[in-house]
């Protein structure tokens, strides 16, 4: 059985915030994941067992390969229409955040949802949470916030009123933010959570099929460009970086999400405890994003939080720079060079 995440008074409060709040907005961070999109659709299937339906926010775009899951269409990006966003934050009743620690993490919505007057519930797995919350449902040891939002299905004592639309989101963010259930992932109530899931007549194979084998061929040829000319790899203190510059997403016709999943491939290399990823922004100058990874108990969140100005888990963290992308592997080469210690 699992273990409740609410206490008594937590769980009531919930209740009666879904019960009687009129105005719901659901909301995720910036460049939003699988976790992310996830965390809002299955949500918004709880609220719809109390007769709610909630405005679906996502600061802006996010992978093409999330599109395809059930309600995608109903989600609104509030790069696109920030007007009727900011309007209704004014007017709603209950707020709730999700997949995201500090409001700064909504980038340029994170005014309107601060200012706004409703009451907000925090639901999340990222250290130091900074959401002003009536309930706040902050576990890092978690392996994602969807696992969460299951975990608030399961203690209302609705799991079993939900179906598939709730079942597939849900699987799919548990999925994307263990690297499908490759790391963070040793918790035995994970294999529980998806023993239910799959109650509910999802297909996990064509979950996993629709998210990491939904790629274009250019892709697919830039992953073979970076691994081949712009990886670094530093066998004495088994780390390795690369970069991915604004030439070559024109080069390779980025579009979001076709870097998912390329920060872990050096780890495949025998000995490798970390990886990072530099990317150029391709809209800003000196805007360079850095995801880590990291392998056993080295602390890439502590690594990011130190020289890159970002946080996250102990083997999932990310991070950004304002920079060029030259200084960018300064940095990264620095980083490496203080953690030469812990990475032996």
């Amino acid at each position: 059985m699992l273990k409740n995440i609410m206490t008594d008074g937590e769980c009531s409060t919930l209740h009666s915030l879904l019960v009687n709040a009129e105005t719901i907005v659901l909301c995720c961070h910036q460049n939003a994941d699988g976790d992310a999109i996830g965390a809002l659709q299955g949500m918004n299937e709880i609220l719809k067992t109390f007769g709610k339906e909630a405005l679906m926010v996502a600061p802006d775009q996010y992978p093409d390969f999330l599109q395809w899951l059930p309600n995608n269409e109903k989600i609104v990006r509030y790069d696109k229409r920030r007007d009727y966003v900011d309007m209704v934050l004014k007017i709603a009743d209950l707020v709730i955040c999700l997949d995201f620690n500090s409001p700064s993490r909504t980038a340029d919505m994170c005014q309107s949802l601060v200012s706004s007057p409703a009451q907000k519930v925090l639901v999340d797995h990222h250290l130091n949470p900074e959401v002003e919350a009536v309930v706040s449902l902050s576990f890092p040891e978690m392996s994602s916030t969807c696992e969460l939002v299951f975990r608030i299905a399961w203690q209302l004592g609705i799991f079993e009123s939900l179906g598939r639309h709730f079942a597939t989101p849900v699987y799919c963010g548990m999925m994307t933010d263990t690297g499908a259930f490759t790391y963070n992932s040793n918790n035995p109530d994970i294999f529980f959570i998806i023993s239910q899931l799959l109650t509910k007549n999802i297909n996990k194979d064509k979950i996993y099929r629709s998210v990491y084998h939904n790629y274009s061929v250019n892709r697919l040829r830039m992953v073979g460009h970076v691994l081949c000319t712009r990886l670094v790899v530093d066998t004495a203190r088994h780390a390795a970086y690369y970069t991915l510059t604004r030439d070559d997403q024109k080069q390779f016709h980025f579009v979001k999400g076709d870097a998912e999943g390329l920060v872990n491939m050096p780890l495949q290399i025998k000995g490798l405890k970390l990886s990072i990823s530099m990317r150029e922004d391709t809209e800003h100058e000196n805007l360079v994003w850095v995801s880590l990874r990291s392998v056993d108990d080295f602390p890439c969140n502590e690594m990011a939080a130190r020289f890159f100005n970002g946080g996250g888990h102990l083997n999932a963290s990310g991070g950004k720079l304002y920079c060029s992308i030259d200084d960018a592997v300064e940095v990264a080469e620095k980083a490496i060079n203080s953690y030469a210690d812990k990475l032996k």
